[in-house]
């Protein structure tokens, strides 16, 4: 899943982010979604999400357990 739709993003999932500063780069950051920040069903860039330190990035890829 690549994190475009809203239903597929959970609290407590395990996700790869890019945050603000990394978009050029592409660098990901791996964390847990502690709250949801996009309030629209899908969006094309991915989910925004903010992760349990505090970090904010939208959703590239979602980890199954």
């Amino acid at each position: 899943m690549n994190g475009q739709n809203r239903k597929d993003v959970t609290l407590g999932l395990l996700v790869d982010i890019v945050l603000k500063a990394d978009q050029k780069t592409g660098k990901l950051t791996r964390g847990t979604v502690k709250d949801i920040l996009t309030k629209s069903s899908t969006h094309p860039h991915g989910i925004k999400v903010r992760l349990t330190d505090g970090q904010v990035g939208r959703v590239q890829k979602i980890h199954a357990d």
